[in-house]
């Protein structure tokens, strides 16, 4: 049978996030992850719901989409068909051609995960290399070391001060503590914690990590620092934090990806036992 792209809808989400979850696992490529989709819930359900496509054959889910903005589609497949030529060619055409309401004309990128064949399609119809991030994962094993601050997770009442924190950390942020309630009430937030962390009274870097159930790996999205606050060692305390939540709920590792020019991003990860896989590169067009 032919592959069908489809808005999965409310209905048809939860089978798309149970594919994500099945495709999660140590020695994978960096790729979407359900955390990914629980984040993108802060805009509301109505809105994640339209944001998410699925390409399926045979009633099976082959890929899922997340549209991270409007001329950016992060994408990942089930490991097995990486390299399936069929779904390949049509994830080309699907996301190269505005008229299938993937990606507008224009400027637009796609994330996709290394190895996966759709990417060199990609580059055979002209897209080029975007810039490079690097992914980094920490094995879970083991147990974790004390972060060093008093670390809160945050609930309804602490809303406000993760909220806060985010913005502090992130210069175009819009997060509010509106966001953060609507995030929490998505279906994907039962499998997250926000952490915040304190400096005496002060609220001085926050994370939220999201599991995909136990033996799988975990993942921090997002973390930051408090940018009056930074160059104190707390992006190290906040991971640190996160790993060993992530630990405590059953992850097998945890990941995190930040763009290679943020140099000391990288090195708080390595910091806190993260090591440093190959860059991965988005392909965009225009």
């Amino acid at each position: 049978m032919a592959i069908v792209l489809g808005e999965p809808g409310a209905d048809g989400l939860g089978v798309a996030v149970a594919a994500l979850r099945e495709w999660q696992h140590d020695g994978a490529p960096m790729q979407l992850h359900p955390g990914d989709v629980g984040w993108f819930w802060r805009f509301g359900a109505e809105t994640t719901v339209a944001a998410v496509r699925t390409w399926s054959r045979d009633g099976r889910v082959l890929a899922v989409g997340l549209l991270d903005g409007a001329d950016l589609v992060r994408l990942t497949t089930a490991p097995d068909v990486r390299q399936d030529e069929e779904l390949a060619r049509r994830l080309a055409e699907d996301l190269g051609s505005p008229e299938r309401g993937v990606l507008p004309a224009g400027e637009v990128a796609v994330e996709a995960p290394t190895g996966a064949l759709v990417q060199d399609l990609l580059v055979e119809r002209g897209w080029h290399v975007g810039e490079p991030w690097t992914p980094l994962r920490r094995d879970l094993a083991a147990p974790v070391a004390e972060p060093g601050l008093r670390i809160e997770v945050v609930g309804p009442g602490r809303a406000g001060v993760r909220a806060a924190v985010q913005r502090a950390s992130f210069d175009r942020s819009t997060f509010t503590e509106e966001a953060w309630r609507a995030m929490a009430a998505g279906p994907l937030y039962a499998d997250a914690r926000c952490l915040v962390a304190y400096d005496g009274d002060d609220a001085v870097a926050a994370v939220t990590v999201w599991s995909a159930g136990p033996g799988r790996p975990g993942l921090l999205e997002p973390m930051g620092v408090h940018r009056d606050h930074r160059g104190r060692g707390h992006g190290r305390a906040i991971t640190l934090a996160a790993a060993a939540a992530l630990r405590e709920m059953g992850s097998s590792s945890a990941l995190v990806c930040t763009p290679s020019t943020n140099v000391g991003a990288v090195a708080t990860y390595r910091s806190a036992g993260f090591e440093a896989g190959p860059e991965v590169r988005d392909r965009c067009r225009g």
